[in-house]
């Protein structure tokens, strides 16, 4: 059971990595299309500029495989800029258009002063749907956040947590079949981040 890491040049790779390995899973990092069709499970991570994400997805051949593991149904993480680039596009120093699995963009936090950009730290996420990735996760469990852009997204019966950052709530997470996407990062969360990748590795 190999679960694959897309390596499209950005994130944390890793930390992620190491994660997922504690919690059961056995990985690898990989930018090979033949391997991440071949993987049983697959995990795309990310950290930095959505237009820079999609160009190297492009350069690297690396986005029919991702549509494909998606298409089958495997199970699939998508973690910060990995959950993002699922919509249909970022207005994120520009316009970009992004993979388009889900209806919705990504924008830009509009806050008053009081309230910092990037939202960083610790915050929780509220339940809306249930997902076996977040089974044995308790309601209302923090989670760590780095992000400067967010989603929005009309459809409902994806959304499975949202947070809330002063006036905005938020979408946090998405699932849909076997694919979970979440804009906080598991990897950096402590007990809460492990059991959700434990849940992922035994999918």
């Amino acid at each position: 059971m190999t679960i694959a890491i897309i390596d499209y040049g950005m994130g944390n790779l890793r930390s992620v990595q190491k994660a997922i390995e504690t919690s059961g899973g056995k990985t690898v990092i990989t930018r090979s299309a033949s391997t991440i069709r071949q993987a049983d499970k697959v995990v795309l991570p990310g950290v930095g500029a959505i237009g820079d994400c999609m160009k190297n997805l492009k350069e690297y051949k690396l986005i029919d495989p991702i549509l494909e593991t998606i298409d089958q149904d495997k199970p699939f993480l998508g973690i910060c800029l990995g959950f993002q680039c699922l919509f249909e596009e970022s207005e994120e120093f520009g316009r970009h258009k992004c993979l388009g699995i889900f209806p919705g963009k990504v924008v830009r936090f509009k806050l008053p002063k009081k309230y910092t950009v990037p939202h960083m730290g610790w915050n929780q996420i509220e339940r809306k749907n249930n997902t076996p990735y977040l089974k044995g996760i308790r309601k209302n469990t923090d989670f760590y956040f780095v992000h400067s852009y967010y989603v929005s997204t009309r459809k409902q019966d994806i959304i499975a947590t949202r947070t809330e950052y002063g006036p905005k709530n938020f979408v946090s997470s998405v699932a849909h079949g076997n694919l979970f996407a979440c804009q906080f990062h598991p990897e950096k969360s402590q007990a809460a981040g492990l059991k959700l990748l434990e849940n992922f590795v035994g999918l």
